[in-house]
């Protein structure tokens, strides 16, 4: 076998050990980042699905986000209101990493 040929195969093996470890490294941080996050966040940056129950007799009135956390505006339930669901959905321009957020409400007697 030449030099040359020896040196070549060698670079290679060297470029996908280097390969594998950047693969290896870039899992990682999506794992840390995916985890790290609360439900809201990943619902809200990595699309997805979360619930969100409200305290008894507690009215939906708004829901909006300020940077990573979502604030929600709620009311005293009257006598005359009764429990609903609400969706709140992220419509992105491409479609992709859709967020959707269910509020649930919940009415005692």
């Amino acid at each position: 076998m030449k030099a040359s040929q020896l040196s070549k195969e060698t670079a290679i093996k060297l470029i996908n050990k280097i390969m594998k470890k950047i693969f290896g490294i870039l899992m990682l941080v999506a794992l840390f980042a995916i985890i790290g996050c609360t439900e809201n966040q990943r619902a809200k940056n990595w699309g997805g699905d979360m619930e969100l129950i409200l305290e008894p007799n507690q009215k939906l009135v708004n829901i909006t986000w300020k940077e990573a956390d979502m604030w929600v505006l709620t009311r005293p339930m009257t006598d005359s209101d009764s429990a609903e669901i609400y969706k709140f959905s992220e419509n992105s321009d491409y479609g992709v990493m859709e967020g959707t957020i269910t509020i649930v409400e919940n009415k005692t007697n």
